[in-house]
């Protein structure tokens, strides 16, 4: 019997930490497009943030099981982690592709990255295997590019990873934007003191 595949959305990103915009986002394309699981895809290091040296990778790792535990269409997913740096997109696409070649293939993002996207590693290669779920805010949709497949998100979720990294254990920031076992492991791990 063939196996008919799933919708399945892969979702890049540092991650550094988790936070409840990134769970919203999947959450809403999940519902918006049918999907039957995202795959939180923490990078090892991103090509286009290289200033800065993110928590480590078996930290993000353990945030982001600890943020989708509950989730039953959420699943951490180390690929990037383990392969080579930096992270590019498009290696990631393939190699999911080639073990997963039945599912039909999104990649959910922002539209700070789809505006960026033409710079990426081969962009018209990761556009042949993937669908794009475009996040967007402020009332200005993406664009349309040719020969790049879009679904447009409505997204208002106001969490920012760089604000939660420059805060202090008690900012109610914390508790407003992270799962709350996040926010204990980020104290336990003394994670972004000030």
């Amino acid at each position: 019997m063939n196996d008919p595949g799933k919708k399945t959305a892969l979702f890049g990103g540092t991650f550094d930490p988790p936070h409840l915009g990134h769970i919203e986002m999947a959450r809403l394309a999940v519902s918006a497009l049918g999907l039957d699981e995202v795959r939180f895809l923490p990078c090892r290091i991103s090509p286009h943030k290289s200033d800065r040296i993110p928590a480590s990778g078996a930290m993000r790792m353990e945030m982001l099981r600890l943020a989708t535990r509950d989730i039953p269409w959420a699943v951490p997913d180390d690929m990037e982690l383990r392969a080579p740096a930096p992270s590019y997109s498009v290696r990631t696409a393939e190699a999911f592709a080639i073990s997963h070649p039945n599912d039909r293939l999104f990649w959910l993002m922002g539209t700070d990255q789809w505006d960026s996207l033409p710079m990426w590693e081969q962009p018209e290669r990761l556009a042949s295997l993937v669908e794009f779920i475009v996040a967007w805010r402020d009332n200005q949709p993406p664009s349309p590019r040719t020969g790049y497949r879009l679904h447009p998100l409505p997204f208002a979720h106001p969490a920012s990873a760089s604000a939660i990294r420059n805060t202090d254990a008690n900012d109610p920031l914390r508790r407003d934007w992270l799962n709350p076992a996040v926010a204990d492991f980020l104290g336990k791990n003394a994670l972004y003191r000030c």
